[in-house]
């Protein structure tokens, strides 16, 4: 089935409404296995469109380099809300809080070429004649054109179907894309080629510039031609070069044949090396690569087979599945070439080169499931990040393309790292790795490097606390460390922790010893007076408001919110707030518990969830933000396991299948891998190592097909039969037949099991609840 939304005003709030009302996990009987039909029908692209969940309902192939998907006028692209497209552009991330690609915008228009900016000759639309489906995208504009959009890896590829006229244009706009341009260049090569040069710049701030090359192929030749260069159209040109508004235009007679096709390749390396990508997956119709594209999408989402839960459920489900396969995106072209973080050509060879790195997201829970579901594309990427260190001299933090954007605090790329060793996806650069991850846990990049590292480390290393030191003017673009003192201390003493695993494991036993130490250094923002972390200044004193809601130096947060990030440590944590009891009651309070018992749904939507970017002046979990994404599997240290799956399951349900349905933005598959992992039921509670916390499916089977290369039995199945709604609680759980009463998995474990079966009720068991049964404490 297509995707065609046509849900508008009154009518999307009573069909929220409804999906609100309607049960998270139903019985198989309510739902006959509907998997009978291609899993790519369950798929809604346009979830997450509106509402700031940042995401695109365009076509792309998993992975892929190009994301081709229409923009509408929205910081980041599209919009739900908006009724006109002003292009549909090559480069998209799914689901980024600040406008970054967009690419060279290409609309379909007739007559004239009067207007320039695409803001002015956009096109009307309605949401009654839009559909998407995995790698497909179709509208019919209002002008009377239909536009269809399809992808491989470093294509897109497009239809035009014209009305009858000796005036059919395609405006292929270069200076107007969604991050800050500087320079773009045009250029008509022949009666069906265009190519061009974009160079920009700028991710929520400035950042050092990048080039992105395209050429486009059409499959007839278009009668005439020109450029634009300001606000002036110059028929017959066949160049311009402009820091401004700057494109050509491209004319077709469509009175006989109203169909036009063209194929556009990108790359990040040179000129040549778009003509290339051109070649190499180019010259098909359009027909041919829809097809490759379902079907890449079909075997992706083929490795994941669920029975029971009701339409809705599967639906967010197989949606979420989807959006965590679109990033990291491949960054080399077909020859393998590619434009390493020192602006030089290098060339991949054995491995594919990736891009785009929102590990400040991706490493709490995108980056273990694609360990798990694409374990040799996950290699890659992190092989891609090792080599990102040896070209620039430093690791990543938020990477976009070929340049840094500093975006975010702490130290992210650490347990990107040691979760892809731990789950043996380092094999022969483990010590390349580490070396990398040393360096940057000891030291600050030099002045004259674009990255950031470690900022506060000076100061860190010295005094075990990175201070918060407000209105400190930013030495590099990016965020600062110092601005964020409180959560960038947890989020290095998280990271020391994880290498500090990473080290022992390679025999490096004084740098674990020492790692390890420095992991406690939690302790040392904990303030006794007030129970919670505080933010210490410069000198060391205790800083910001008492009021744990009202507190600062946290990154997106408040210390409520980061309380629980420790965990390397949790018992330690739990010792310093009172114990067990002291600290249950704490996170009854946190997640509203006695409100969500009464009614799930409500507590999410009205006590928790105040806004996409609503991140300050909080006592309650914030479930559509990363530093909380952890805290639900708090309680599996604290002895009451089920109240996991209490607060999982009622944070489910702000996934709908509606264009709202995302809770806050998707950063490049974070939340959607959040929502995949928890409703299969384990998930990774110490990102970074290779610990899985387990709560109830909410499916009563889930069948995964795993890589035999890193899982050698091929095949995992987990089980809840009966699970739903009121049956959520784990009454017992058995691994292969065996009884299994620890609330957690280590990989090791999921490599060596076939089945991982609950057993399930409507009231609280003892399962997990003895002190053996935690997550334990690392180092």
């Amino acid at each position: 089935m297509r995707w065609t939304q046509r849900l508008r005003g009154a009518g999307m709030a009573v069909a929220a409404a409804a999906l609100l009302g309607g049960s998270l996990a139903a019985p198989a009987a309510q739902a006959a296995d509907r998997q009978a039909g291609p899993l790519t029908d369950l798929v809604n692209p346009f979830i997450g469109t509106e509402n700031e969940g940042n995401t695109y309902p365009g076509a792309a192939v998993p992975f892929g380099m190009v994301q081709f998907s229409p923009d509408t006028g929205h910081n980041t692209g599209y919009d739900y809300s908006h009724d006109h497209i002003r292009g549909f552009s090559l480069v998209h991330l799914s689901g980024v809080g600040c406008g970054l690609g967009g690419d060279l915008p290409v609309l379909p228009t007739t007559g004239d070429v009067t207007r320039t900016d695409y803001a002015a000759y956009q096109a009307e639309f309605g949401h009654d004649d839009e559909s998407a489906t995995p790698g497909y995208y179709r509208v019919g504009l209002k002008t009377g054109i239909e536009a269809e959009l399809t992808a491989t890896e470093r294509t897109g590829v497009q239809r035009y179907t014209f009305p009858a006229t000796d005036k059919a244009n395609v405006l292929l706009n270069a200076g107007q894309s969604l991050h800050r341009g500087i320079t773009t260049e045009v250029e008509i090569l022949d009666n069906r080629t265009v190519r061009t040069a974009i160079t920009g710049s700028g991710f929520c701030q400035d950042t050092k510039p990048y080039t992105v090359y395209t050429v486009t192929r059409f499959d007839r030749p278009f009668e005439t031609s020109g450029t634009w260069n300001g606000d002036t159209v110059t028929t017959g040109s066949r160049k311009s070069v402009s820091t401004g508004r700057n494109g050509a235009f491209v004319r077709f007679d469509t009175t006989g044949d109203r169909t036009v096709e063209a194929t556009t390749a990108l790359s990040y390396v040179d000129a040549r090396g778009a003509a290339l990508n051109l070649r190499s997956e180019g010259g098909r119709s359009f027909d041919a690569v829809r097809a490759a594209a379902h079907r890449s999408w079909e075997d992706r989402l083929d490795d994941v087979r669920v029975k029971g839960g009701g339409d809705t459920l599967r639906r967010t489900f197989y949606s979420s599945l989807y959006r965590s396969f679109l990033a990291p995106n491949i960054g080399s072209d077909a020859d393998g070439r590619y434009t390493g973080w020192d602006q030089r050509i290098h060339r991949a060879k054995g491995f594919t080169y990736y891009q785009n790195w929102s590990l400040w997201d991706t490493y709490r829970t995108q980056s273990q499931l694609l360990s798990l579901l694409a374990p040799r594309e996950a290699r890659d990427m992190a092989i891609s990040v090792v080599r990102i260190d040896e070209e620039s001299d430093w690791l990543p933090k938020w990477g976009y393309g070929t340049v840094e954007t500093n975006i975010m605090t702490g130290d992210p790329v650490t347990p990107f790292l040691t979760n892809a060793y731990q789950q043996g996806l380092l094999k022969g650069y483990e010590e390349r790795a580490y070396r990398a991850l040393r360096k940057n846990a000891d030291g600050v990049p030099p002045a004259d490097s674009p990255a950031v590292g470690r900022e506060a480390n000076k100061e860190y290393l010295a005094n075990g606390f990175a201070p918060y030191v407000k209105g400190r003017p930013h030495v590099k673009p990016g965020d600062s460390d110092y601005d964020h003192g409180a959560s960038a201390t947890l989020e290095y003493a998280l990271s020391d922790a994880m290498l500090a695993e990473m080290a022992r494991d390679l025999g490096h036993e004084a740098d674990a010893a020492r790692y390890a130490g420095r992991a406690q250094n939690y302790r040392k923002i904990f303030d006794d007076s007030t129970g919670f972390f505080r933010a210490r200044d410069a000198a060391g004193a205790f800083t910001g408001p008492e009021d744990p809601a009202r507190s600062e130096g946290f990154h997106e947060g408040t210390s409520w919110q980061y309380q629980w990030l420790v965990p390397q440590d949790l018992p330690g944590m739990v010792d310093l707030i009172g114990g067990k009891q002291a600290a249950n009651e704490r996170l009854d309070s946190f997640f509203a518990y006695e409100e969500l018992l009464k009614d799930p749904a409500k507590t999410a939507r009205e006590v928790w969830v105040n806004g996409p970017y609503d991140y300050y002046n909080a006592d309650k979990y914030n479930p559509q933000n990363e530093p909380d994404l952890i805290a639900p599997y708090t309680y599996l240290s604290t002895g009451e396991p089920w109240k996991t799956t209490d607060v999982v399951h009622a944070a489910l349900t702000l996934f709908t299948d509606t264009p709202t349905g995302m809770t806050g933005n998707d950063d490049l598959g974070t939340m959607s891998a959040w929502n995949v992992l928890s409703s299969i039921g384990v998930f990774p509670v110490q990102p970074g190592y290779d610990s899985w916390g387990l709560s109830t499916p909410v499916f009563e089977r889930v069948d995964l097909t795993l890589d035999r290369r890193y899982y050698p039995r091929g095949a995992l199945t987990v089980t809840a039969p009966g699970t739903s709604d009121d049956a959520r609680y784990i009454q017992s759980a058995r691994v292969d037949g065996d009884g299994y009463d620890r609330t957690y998995l280590t990989t090791d474990g999921l490599r060596d099991m076939r089945s991982l079966a609950f057993t399930v009720g409507t009231e609280p068991s003892g399962w997990g609840t003895s002190e053996e049964a935690a997550p334990p404490a690392l180092n």
